[in-house]
Parts: structure tokens; sequence; C-alpha cells
């Protein structure tokens, strides 16, 4: 059976019709006839193009304010009559109703008319109906129809029209057909969404950019980015971008947007080894390294500066996966450039704020808010008889922050706004410390004076106690356990100063 269709006529109402008027032409040289709706069939009769009205094919015009135009069985009839089927051409002959053998249509910019801030009739008036009813219909009949959905099919139809003129093959149509029901239920989702009001009566999430990974965390795993990349960073230099990267670089970027003081920071598997605020990257860069110089092999680099000349020189000393920063300088990036497979990226923005965290387990998908929560000084609640002083305060919510992007559970250690060491996603606090403690010593880092932050509370007093022996002067904490003041009384004998915050920051 031959499945190569030849398209003979064709119903074309858009919304945008930039970039539209080579396909018509196109069409119009292939012997297409036409039929189509007030504006877009003036467009057409603009390129000196014969068009049919939609209203001169039905008998009845464009009614209550342009809501109803193509919702009719003259139009209907065309697109759903399967080709094959004598009873359906027998009721087309019956009808005078014509076969409709392409769908050019596009719909009314819903989402983008909720971002502008419009008025609810507005936004109301921007559901399309006739136009996602077109697309439902073309794409159910894709044994005989083609349908384009979106202005951004006209580029892969206008090939397939340079390469076969008029005609197209099942598979051809099957593969716009699966395009316009990703659009079409794009679509609905975000109307959904819209009537939703955050209630989270059900879930639905649409995403149309792709990018298809080498494999996922590990070979023999899939991978698939779904999401607009490009938007957030420029790639500069460097090799494919995989699964674990890209884990790696959300964690980078969420952490050193916490930071407005100059910051640079070294992660590992999403987690930070190094990190520390300066007056210049170099410094910033050279203390943030001296936490755990041999994590920071094969890291992922994070500044939240324009990266220079001297600081690239020497981070260029070091084998690294990626480096993000909002700048460099052009003798830097030369510098950083010189490794073919680096991953060079710099970050245009935080794109649009991210309010909602997702998870698949089991049979579904877990969500929940972003945790966009970090204390101040003036959120800390001194629980005892000795008072943090404003050094400590400062490092005391420094170490709060990388607390907060560590996996649970965690401790950081901090001092002069300086990551000392921290130890994270152990399945007891006292092992998360007493870790943090021994990589501190092993880097032969001094822990006089320094601060400590957990995520979550102390059930007993052996942590502050380990901490204390260990030279920690002040801690952080969210507080909470039935037996915090055992630990306040620890501080209390031991003249340390502990301060509660009352949110925890759980990290899985």
């Amino acid at each position: 059976m031959d499945n190569n269709k030849k398209i003979r006529k064709a119903l074309v109402s858009v919304y945008h019709k930039d970039e539209l008027d080579d396909i018509i032409k196109k069409l119009n040289t292939e012997g297409v006839e036409f039929v189509s709706t007030g504006g877009t069939q003036k467009f057409i009769e603009s390129l000196g193009i014969i068009c049919q009205g939609v209203e001169s094919l039905t008998g009845y015009p464009s009614i209550l304010g342009g809501r109803v135009k193509t919702l009719h069985a003259k139009i209907f009839g065309g697109i759903l009559a399967r080709r094959e089927n004598p009873d359906d051409s027998s009721q087309l002959d019956e009808y005078e109703i014509p076969e409709i053998d392409l769908v050019i249509v596009d719909l009314y910019p819903f989402g983008e008319t909720v971002a502008s801030g419009a008025r609810e009739e507005d936004i109301i008036e921007k559901i399309d109906i006739g136009g996602i009813s077109l697309i439902r219909a073309a794409a159910k009949n894709f044994n005989d129809v083609v349908i384009i959905a979106s202005k951004s099919q006209y580029a892969p139809f206008m090939k397939l029209l340079n390469k076969k003129g008029a005609m197209t093959s099942l598979e051809d149509r099957q593969r716009f057909a699966k395009e316009a029901f990703a659009i079409s239920s794009g679509y609905d989702s975000t109307i959904f969404n819209y009537f939703d009001k955050n209630e989270r009566s059900a879930f639905r999430m649409s995403v149309d950019k792709v990018r298809i990974l080498r494999y996922g965390e590990n070979p023999h795993q899939k991978g698939v980015f779904y999401g607009d990349f490009d938007e957030l960073f420029e790639k500069l230099n460097g090799k494919e971008i995989s699964y674990n990267n890209l884990l790696d670089i959300d964690s980078a970027v969420s952490l050193i947007s916490e930071f407005d003081e100059l910051t640079f920071g070294i992660l590992k598997h999403n987690n930070a080894c190094g990190i520390s605020s300066r007056k210049t990257v170099l410094e910033a860069w050279n203390d943030a390294l001296a936490s755990d110089p041999v994590s920071a092999f094969g890291g992922i680099f994070v500044t939240n500066a324009v990266i220079d000349k001297e600081s690239a020189e020497e981070i260029n000393k070091i084998f690294f996966e990626v480096i993000i920063a909002p700048g460099y300088k052009e003798d830097a990036i030369k510098i950083l450039k010189r490794k073919e497979n680096r991953i060079i990226l710099r970050q245009k923005s935080l794109g649009q704020k991210i309010e909602r965290q997702y998870r698949s387990i089991l049979n579904g998908v877990l969500v929940q808010d972003k945790d966009t929560s970090i204390q101040t000084a003036v959120d800390l609640e001194v629980v005892t008889k000795s008072k943090p002083t404003e050094t400590e305060i400062i490092d005391l919510l420094f170490a709060n922050k990388l607390v907060k992007h560590s996996k649970s559970n965690a401790i950081t250690l901090v001092k002069n706004k300086c990551l000392c060491a921290s130890g994270v996603g152990q399945t007891s606090r006292v092992d998360a410390l007493k870790q943090a403690i021994e990589k501190a010593n092993s880097f032969k880092i001094d822990l006089k004076g320094a601060v400590m932050a957990s995520d979550a509370f102390f059930p007993f007093p052996d942590c502050v106690e380990i901490a204390y022996k260990a030279g920690i002067k002040a801690v952080i904490q969210p507080g909470g356990s039935i037996k915090d003041q055992l630990s306040i009384d620890y501080c209390d004998a031991h003249d340390l100063s502990m301060v509660k915050t009352g949110i925890r920051h759980f990290k899985h």
C-alpha cells in the first residue's frame, strides 16, 4: 500500500504570520489551494495568492467576537474524513465538503499573556478553542492529513517541501502529529496550572526543550535533560555536558546564589569541598582550594565574579570538569581554553525563579517548595550565656548557608568566611562532625576559633562536646529537640556560644 499522500488543499489559521510566507509561496507553486480565516486570509492574499475565506466555505460568518470561526462540519469533516473509507467519501460528496490535507495553525499565547500580568478577562480570551480543536483533529487523522501546529515546525516542514514537494509519507505525517500532541498537551497543562492556583490538585508539567545526553548517571543508563540550558548559560568551551555535570552545575549555581560578597566555590558530587569569600578572585580561589585540594581534582568551580588572568593562571594548574562565572577577561579565557574538554560556562542569569522541586519516587512524583529560606543576623536566637562576636556571627551565617546546600546529615566548620571542612551524607550527626574534623586535621587546618553549623537539631550534647574539644567556639543549629537544653548546658559550662535559627535544612 502506498502511504505517500499529496497535499491538495490547506487550511491556514495562524496567530504568528512571520516566517510563513516562504511556505505559502512554495505550496502555491505545488498547486495547493488555500482556505483561511480573517487576518491570515489577508496575509495570503497580500502575497498575490488566491485564498478562500472560511466563511465562504461554511456559509457562516465569524461570530461571538471571533470565538467561533472554524468550528463547523465543513471544516472538521474535511480534516477528519478517512480517505480510504467509502462511507466517509460518500458523506463528503453528499454535503459538499472538500478534503483538507494540510492544517497550519498556532495557538493564542496563553502562557505569555499570564506572564505579562494581564487582567483575567484578557487571559481567558487567550484560551484557544478553534486552534486546539484543529490540531487534535488533524493529528488524529495523520494517516491522511499533515498538521503543522507551531512556528517551531515551519523550518522542518519547509525542508520537507523542498525535498519532496507537496508529497508526504506516513512517517512524515506521524512525526508531525506526535509533535502536535506535545504542543496541545503542553498548552492544556499551562491552562490547568493557571486555574489550579497552586492548589496542587493534580500534577501537570510540560517542557518542550530536550537535550539528549550521552548517558545517565552511569554509562549503562540513558539520560535526557528537559529544559532550556542555553537560557541560563553560554558555553564557551568543552565537551558535551553530561548528566552528572548538570547535577553539579545546579548545585553550584544554587550555592553561589546565596552570596553577595565575592565568593569562589569548589564542589564535588553536589557538595562544597571548598568555598571562600574574599576581596579578589585569586584570594578566594586560593583559600577555597586549601580547604580540600584532593577533592578539588575533577571538581566543579563556581564564582560570582569575573575571572581575571591572575586567577585563571592558578586555576589552570588543576584538572577540573566545569567552571562557571558571570564573565571572563579575554586573557583569562585564553588560558582556561588550553584544555579542549574543559567545560567553561558564562552564567547569563538565574533565569526564572524556581519555586518547586520534583523527584520521581515509587510510582509517583514528590513535589515540594524549594528551600529558599536563609537566615540573617536578626533571625538568630542566642540561647547560651556566651554571645557570639560579630566576626563569629558572620561565620555562623556563612556556615549555615553551606550546610543548607550539603547532603544530610551535614556539619560544616567555618573560619574567617572560609570552609575549613565539612562532613556530609552521614547516617549520624556525630559521624558527620568526626568526618569534618578528621578532614580539617588531615590538611593541617587549625580549627581553633572556628564555628560549626548543623542542618538539624542535636538530639544529644555529644556533638557540641566533640566540637569544643576540636577548638570550635560557636554553634548554629535549628533547634527543636526535646533535649536541646542538654547541648545548651554543655555550651554554658564550657564558654561556647550557640544560636538557634528555628529553620531546619535537611537535604536528601
